[in-house]
């Protein structure tokens, strides 16, 4: 499939606004403490849902290598953020949980995303509207 020159537009555009959004997330987690990196780990831990985190959790949500997720799990661990807990299916695996501490920054950070989503949507709404033209 030839691309047009609209198509080329929309994707710098989608690339642009992603990397705003990106910018103002990094911002907000340097802002209470914790680096990009961090907040993404503490974000995939609380938004799990029915799955069990682990590192290899973190690791694949983070598409980092297994091996960095546990430096960064372990710097979290050492910030109070996360507490580890034995599998019980599988010993050699350990759960992760945010702490109350976690659950406090986390809220504040999410909240403030939450509306940058709300009013980045528009945005995205157009250039993807852009892509069926």
């Amino acid at each position: 499939m030839q691309l047009s020159d609209a198509d080329y537009v929309a994707l710098a555009s989608f690339r642009h606004a992603i990397r705003r959004f990106q910018a103002f997330s990094e911002e907000k987690a340097v802002e209470v403490g914790v680096t990009p990196q961090q907040h993404q780990a503490l974000l995939a831990i609380r938004g799990c849902g029915s799955e069990q985190a682990t590192v290899g959790y973190v690791a694949e949500r983070l598409i980092m290598k297994p091996h960095s997720a546990t430096g960064l799990v372990n710097r979290l661990e050492g910030l109070g953020l996360i507490t580890r807990e034995v599998a019980s299916e599988d010993r050699r695996r350990a759960v992760l949980h945010l702490t109350p501490k976690a659950y406090a920054l986390l809220d504040a950070l999410s909240a403030v995303h939450r509306e940058e989503v709300q009013r980045m949507r528009p945005v995205f709404a157009e250039i993807f509207a852009q892509f069926e033209r």
